[in-house]
C-alpha cells in the first residue's frame, strides 16, 4: 500500500459571503497522478494554493509527511526579470548549487588538513558528495537546458533576460523551474497554457516518468488522459474522488449521477406515498399510524436531486449556403516584408490548397510557426509575400481571434452585443444568458472580465455573424471543460466550413476532417483528425522519403479496403492471412512497448532527461502504432464475418 504523503481533512473556504467549498477530504499518496477538474470558479486554484501553503483554509487540517518537499506552478508566473532564462531555471536547484559550493570549500580545506581533521573532512566530503551525485548535482546545467529545450526554448534564448519574455514564455520558464526543483509533490495550475504540441508531448512524457506525486489542474482533456490515474472533481462546493484518468472519470461520473438520480426519484416516490397515506388517514381509525409515519418522514434524511452545471447554449447558423469550393490557394507564401529592405521573413510556403464546403480543417504547428499569420492571410487581413488566395461563390467568413481584439475594453458585455447587432435590451440579455452572463454580469466592462468570460463573449459575437466559413484561432483557450464540450457539439453539427488553429488535441480528434501542419516553413496536409495525423506521420517517418507528404497531401496514400468504392470482396483465406499477420504484429509491438517501459524506468532512475524524452517519443509512437494495429484487427474481424456470414471456419 503506497504511503500517504499529504492528508486533507474537512477543508472549507469562503470569500466573503460566498462559499467556495466545504468538507473537502482526501489523501495524496506516493506516485499519485491526480487531475483536479471542475468548472471555472469552482475553487481549483484556491485548493491548490492551500495545498501549497500559500493560502489558509477557514477550517480543516492538512497533515504532511515529515520533510515533504512541495513544488507549485501558479497560472501567473513571478520570476526575477533581471535573471537570464538559464539562471532562472538553475535557481530552482539552488540547494544543490549550494551543496556543490560546499563541496568545493571542503575540497580546499582537505588540501591543507592532516590527522583527525583530515579524516573528519574526508568523511564529510564523502557523505555530501554521495548526496550531491544521487541528486544529479554533477549534471545541473545539462538537466536545465534539456528541460528548457523540451518546453520550447531555443538555445539562443537561454541568455535572454526573463524581463524580455512574453507572458507565455514566462509561464513556460516557471514550469521548467517547478520540474527542475524535483519536489516530492508537484502542484501544477494549468501547466499546458502556452505550450505547443511538441512541448505538450514532451511534458506528458516527463510527467509519466515522474518519480514523485503530482496534482494538476487542467482543461486539456487529452493531456489529462495521458498523464493522470486519478481524478478529483470540485463541483457545487464539494469534492468527489474517482479512480482513473479523465475519460474513465466521465464514465464513472455518469454512472454515479444516474444512480443518485434513481435514489432521489425512489425517495421522492416513497415520500409522495407516505404523504398521501398521512393525508388520507390522519383523522380516521389509523390516525396513530399516520402520526407515526409523519414523525418518521420528518426525521428522514432527504436526498438532494443531483445538480448539473449550466453550460453554454450556442446556435450557429450559416444564413447562406456557399458554393462547393470554399477556398483555393496558388503558390501562397506567408510572411512579412523586411522593414529595412532586406530579404522578407518567410514563415510558411503552402502547396495548392482546395477547401470544400463542409470540411473542418485543423491547423497545427509549433509556436511562432506562422499559424495565426496564415489565417489572417486567408481572411485578407494580411497580404501574402507572393501567390494568391481566392474565396469561392457566396463565401461569408466569420473570425474568432485568439486575443479577442474585436472586444472594446471600455464597453460592457451588453454594450458589446448591442454594438455588434442592434436588438432590444431584453434580447441582448437573453443572448448573454446563453453564454452564462447573468444578472449584473452584463454590466461589467470588458476590461474587468476574466479570460474565460472574454472567450464566451467573443463566441456570442461569432453566433451573430451567421458566417458559412468559420475561421477560429484557438477557440477553446480559457474555456472550462463543460464549455469546450458544448462548443465542440455545436461545431460538429455546423453545416458550413471550419478552419481552426488549435493545440486542443481532443477538439481536433472530435472535429477535424483534415489537418494542416505548419513546421519548418512548410505547410503539409493530412487526411483525418489528430490521431490519424499522428499515425500517418509515424508511418511516413518509418517509410522514409518515398512516403513523404511534401507534395502537400496524403490523399493519394492507399486507403483501407472498406473505403475504396467498387473494391471486389476478398476471399476468407486472404482476410485470415492478413488477420494472422496483424496478430503477429500486435505481439511484436506489445513486446517493444514493454521493453521501452523498462528502458524508461531505468532512464528515470538515473534522471537522464534526454533519454527520457527520446524513449518517451518512441513509446508514444509505438503505442499509436499498436492502437492502429488493434483498429485494423477489429476491421479485419468485421470483414471476415462479412465474407463468411459469421460462420466459424
Amino acid at each position: 500500500m503506497p504511503t500517504t504523503i499529504l492528508s486533507v481533512e474537512n477543508l472549507s473556504k469562503r470569500f466573503g459571503a460566498e462559499k467556495i467549498f466545504s468538507g473537502v477530504t482526501f489523501q495524496i499518496r506516493e506516485r499519485d497522478r491526480i487531475g483536479l477538474v471542475g468548472v471555472n470558479g469552482a475553487g481549483k486554484s484556491t485548493l491548490l494554493r492551500i495545498l501549497a501553503g500559500l493560502e489558509q483554509p477557514d477550517s480543516g487540517t492538512l497533515i504532511a509527511q515529515h520533510g515533504l518537499r512541495l513544488g507549485y506552478l501558479a497560472q501567473e508566473a513571478a520570476i526575477d526579470p533581471g535573471r537570464t532564462v538559464l539562471d532562472a531555471a538553475l535557481e530552482a536547484m539552488e540547494d544543490l548549487r549550494q551543496l556543490g559550493q560546499e563541496l568545493e570549500r571542503l575540497a580546499a580545506a582537505i588540501a591543507d588538513a592532516s590527522g583527525e581533521t583530515l579524516e573528519r573532512l574526508l568523511a564529510e566530503y564523502e557523505q555530501k558528495s554521495l548526496r550531491f551525485e544521487a541528486a544529479g548535482g554533477y549534471d545541473l546545467e545539462h538537466r536545465a537546458t534539456q528541460v528548457l529545450a523540451g518546453l520550447g526554448f531555443e538555445e539562443v534564448e537561454f541568455s535572454r533576460p526573463a524581463g524580455q519574455l512574453s507572458g507565455g514564455q514566462r509561464t513556460r520558464l516557471a514550469l521548467a523551474r517547478a520540474l527542475l526543483a524535483d519536489p516530492d509533490l508537484l502542484l501544477l495550475d494549468e501547466p499546458t497554457n502556452h505550450l505547443d504540441l511538441r512541448a505538450l508531448t514532451w511534458l506528458e512524457t516527463f510527467l509519466r516518468t515522474w518519480r514523485g506525486s503530482f496534482v494538476v489542474v487542467s482543461h486539456d482533456r487529452y493531456f489529462l488522459d495521458q498523464v493522470t490515474e486519478r481524478t478529483l472533481e470540485l463541483s457545487f462546493g464539494h469534492l468527489e474522488d474517482y479512480p482513473g484518468n479523465y475519460s474513465r472519470y466521465l464514465e464513472l461520473r455518469h454512472e454515479r449521477l444516474a444512480r443518485r438520480l434513481a435514489e432521489y426519484e425512489a425517495q421522492q416516490e416513497f415520500i409522495r406515498k407516505e404523504e398521501e397515506f398521512i393525508r388520507r388517514y390522519k383523522a380516521g381509525q389509523r390516525a396513530r399510524e399516520a402520526r407515526g409515519r409523519a414523525t418518521r418522514l420528518a426525521r428522514l434524511e432527504r436526498i438532494e436531486r443531483p445538480r448539473e452545471h449550466e453550460t453554454l447554449r450556442l446556435q450557429l447558423t450559416t444564413g447562406l449556403r456557399s458554393g462547393r469550393i470554399v477556398l483555393t490557394t496558388s503558390e501562397l507564401v506567408i510572411g512579412y516584408p523586411a522593414s529595412d529592405g532586406s530579404e522578407p521573413v518567410v514563415l510558411c510556403r503552402t502547396p495548392e490548397l482546395i477547401v470544400e464546403r463542409g470540411e473542418r480543417v485543423a491547423i497545427i504547428g509549433p509556436n511562432g510557426a506562422g499559424k495565426t499569420t496564415l489565417i489572417r492571410t486567408l481572411l485578407g487581413e494580411h497580404p501574402p509575400l507572393s501567390g494568391q488566395m481566392r474565396y469561392g461563390t457566396s463565401v461569408r467568413p466569420a473570425y474568432y481571434a485568439q486575443g479577442h481584439e474585436q472586444l472594446d475594453p471600455k464597453l460592457t458585455v451588453l454594450g458589446t452585443i448591442l454594438r455588434q447587432q442592434p436588438m432590444s435590451e431584453e434580447a441582448a440579455r437573453n443572448l448573454a444568458g446563453r453564454f452564462l452572463f447573468s444578472g449584473d454580469d452584463v454590466t461589467k466592462p470588458v476590461s474587468a472580465l476574466s479570460g474565460g468570460e472574454r472567450s464566451r463573449l467573443a463566441l456570442a459575437l461569432l453566433t451573430l455573424e451567421r458566417g458559412n466559413l468559420l475561421i477560429l484561432d484557438e477557440p477553446t483557450n480559457h474555456l472550462d471543460i463543460a464549455s469546450r464540450e458544448a462548443l465542440e457539439t455545436v461545431l460538429a453539427s455546423f453545416d458550413g466550413t471550419i478552419i481552426f488553429v488549435s493545440h486542443d488535441r481532443y477538439l481536433i480528434d472530435r472535429l477535424a476532417t483534415r489537418v494542416w501542419s505548419v513546421e519548418d516553413g512548410v505547410l503539409r496536409t493530412w487526411l483525418g483528425n489528430y490521431t490519424d495525423y499522428q499515425r500517418q506521420r509515424t508511418a511516413t517517418s518509418g517509410a522514409g522519403s518515398a512516403a513523404s507528404p511534401a507534395s502537400g497531401t496524403l490523399d493519394s496514400q492507399p486507403r483501407p479496403l472498406a473505403m475504396v468504392p467498387g473494391t471486389a470482396r476478398r476471399s476468407p483465406r486472404q482476410v485470415e492471412r492478413e488477420l494472422r499477420a496483424t496478430e503477429e504484429r500486435i505481439g511484436e509491438l506489445e513486446e517493444r512497448l514493454n521493453a521501452l517501459a523498462d528502458d524508461l524506468a531505468e532512464a528515470t532512475a538515473r534522471q537522464d532527461i534526454e533519454a527520457i524524452a527520446e524513449l518517451g517519443a518512441d513509446y508514444e509512437a509505438t503505442q499509436q502504432e499498436l492502437d492502429a494495429a488493434y483498429r485494423r484487427w477489429e476491421a479485419l474481424q468485421e470483414e471476415l464475418d462479412a465474407v463468411t456470414g459469421g460462420v466459424e471456419r
